[in-house]
Parts: structure tokens; C-alpha cells; sequence
């Protein structure tokens, strides 16, 4: 907070932890921009890193489906004029809704608008809810929208769309499902380290991405998607798993820029965006069977990302 400009003026704001801006956050965020445009104010996305749950039960961590410097890409994309990131403590967990209102909303963002969803909850215990909100927002100037989060599709079987719901698409490799929720394909970030190499030996180099902690990784298998790295986007076929045919026991995501020569990406920080999955993981009887099955896995990865 104390990085906000002193002549920061008036705001619209929501917040929430907002983990892969799905279409839901993203109709919630869309009406920030649309609103503070009415008003003639800045639009802010506030938010909190680590993950509150985290903080509050140690250990419980959700699979992230966007790391925050992702989500601040992504809400930018959305018009967003900032976004503050509260660091999220044991002592700020036990903060009164109250005093959050008062110390975030009110002193530092001087909101003239909020804008939540209809099961937002916040302050200590969650005792705060949108009722409550409205209530502090009639006694300190800013009004309060609530708007009908109820997205739905056939993923899930058309269950609202939601953070826990793309989770648990994304852990079951249904790619398409997570696309239809989040608006674009799910993507998995980190640091390109040196392998076991196995895949240059073989004739298909592969970028062993260090993934981001806690990344929402989906379930072992090969995909087709894209690499993207020293911002270029290449058609990837990706491998998620443990080489089971080398008696791999470390958990890796790999990709293979299809038809790609002499890349070094080493410690670079690249992206990998999963569109469809191809296959599980199998182990194979011997090497030319296993680059029998490679030699088709890139052709499907090729065809599928080369359409529309």
C-alpha cells in the first residue's frame, strides 16, 4: 500500500485471490473497468500473496493456476489500471472487516465503488460479507455491486465455473474443460533446467521446465500446446511424467518445439500452454518402440496446433 501515489484519487475496486482469472473473475473484472470508466475513477484489482489459505491452515496450499505475476498479465489485459497485492500474514488474517475496509478500501484506495461477488467474504474468520460490505460502504462513501457469478458451459457438467472447478479438470488432463473456463488454454511457467538429456540423444530435445511452486500441473500424460519462450510462441508436443521407459522416479514437464533446431533456452523463464491431451504415460519395451510412438505424438501435436 504504501506504493500508491499520493495523488492516486478516487477507485473502483474488487478483491479476491482471483487464481487464474477464470470467466467468471473476468466478468467481475470487466465491469470494474466498465464502471470506473463511468465514474471517472481508477480501476484496481487487490489481491494477496501467498495464497490465504496457506496462512490460515499451513499445508493446504492449492495448485496454482496462475502464478501472481501471470494474474497481473492477465487482469492488464482486462483494462485493469493496478493491481495491489497485499502480503497475507497471520496478523492480517486476524484484522476486523472493519479495519480492512477502513486501512485498504477507504484510506489507501479512497473507493468510490466495489464490486464482489455474492459469496465474497473477508476479515477475520470470513465474518465479513457483501451485506456487511454495503453497510460500511453507505458510512464511508463508496457503493456497493454484487453481481451473479453463475457462468456455466459443458465443462463440468455444467457446474459454475470456478478456481476448484478448473483444478480438478486440470489434474484430470481435460484440457478442453479448463479452456472453456478459463477463456484460453491453461499455462504452466518456470525456469528451463538441464535434464537427463535423453530426448536430444533421442532426436526430439526437450525444454525440462522448473515449474513454479505449487503450479497446478495436470495429470501425467503427452499433450499438444505451445512454448513459448524470449516471446515466441512455437507449437510444442509436452510431456508430463516420470519417463517411466528409463525408470524415471522425478516428475517433469517437458516440451518439444516441434520442428525446432538448436534452441538453448537454459535458464530461461518460459511458458508451456496445454491445448489437448494426446495420450497417457506409457512405458515402452524398447527404444524404437517408444520413438515409434513419439514420431506419431508430434505429428497429432503438429495437426492440432496448426488449426484455427
Amino acid at each position: 500500500m504504501e506504493e500508491i501515489p499520493g495523488d492516486w484519487g478516487r477507485s473502483v475496486v474488487t478483491i479476491g485471490s482471483f487464481d487464474g482469472v477464470h470467466r467468471g473473475h473476468q466478468l467481475i473484472i470487466n465491469r470494474v473497468v466498465e464502471l470506473a470508466g463511468e465514474l471517472g475513477a481508477r480501476s484496481v484489482v487487490v489481491t494477496f500473496d501467498p495464497h490465504p489459505s496457506e496462512v490460515v491452515r499451513p499445508g493446504s496450499h492449492p495448485p496454482l493456476l496462475a502464478p501472481q505475476p501471470r494474474r497481473a498479465e492477465l487482469v492488464e489485459q482486462l483494462g485493469v489500471d493496478a493491481v495491489l497485492v497485499l502480503p497475507f500474514t497471520a496478523e492480517f488474517s486476524k484484522e476486523s472487516p472493519e479495519y480492512f475496509v477502513q486501512s485498504v478500501l477507504v484510506d489507501a484506495l479512497h473507493a468510490k465503488a466495489v464490486v464482489e461477488g455474492p459469496n465474497f467474504r473477508f476479515g477475520h474468520r470470513a465474518a465479513g460479507n457483501v451485506e456487511l460490505l454495503a453497510e460500511l460502504g453507505r458510512a464511508d462513501d463508496f457503493a456497493v455491486e454484487v453481481l451473479d457469478l453463475q457462468v456455466r458451459g459443458a465443462a463440468g457438467d455444467g457446474e459454475p465455473f470456478s478456481s476448484s472447478l478448473c483444478r480438478r479438470l486440470v489434474a484430470a488432463g481435460d484440457m478442453a474443460g479448463v479452456a472453456e473456463v478459463l477463456g484460453r488454454p491453461h499455462r504452466v511457467e518456470g525456469v528451463v533446467v538441464r535434464g537427463a538429456q535423453r530426448g536430444r540423444e533421442l532426436g526430439y530435445p526437450t525444454a525440462n521446465v522448473d515449474t513454479v511452486p505449487y503450479s497446478a500441473i495436470p495429470t501425467d500424460g503427452v499433450y499438444a500446446g505451445w512454448l513459448t519462450a524470449d516471446g515466441e510462441t512455437m507449437p510444442a508436443a509436452i510431456s508430463v511424467g516420470t519417463n517411466p521407459t528409463f525408470d524415471g522416479t522425478h516428475r517433469t514437464v517437458e516440451a518439444y518445439a516441434i520442428d525446432r533446431v538448436g534452441l538453448d533456452l537454459y535458464g530461461k523463464h518460459v511458458a508451456v500452454d496445454f491445448l489437448a491431451w494426446l495420450r497417457g504415460m506409457e512405458k515402452f519395451d524398447s527404444i524404437d518402440a517408444l520413438l515409434e510412438r513419439m514420431a506419431e505424438d508430434v505429428k497429432r501435436a503438429r495437426d492440432l496446433t496448426e488449426r484455427p
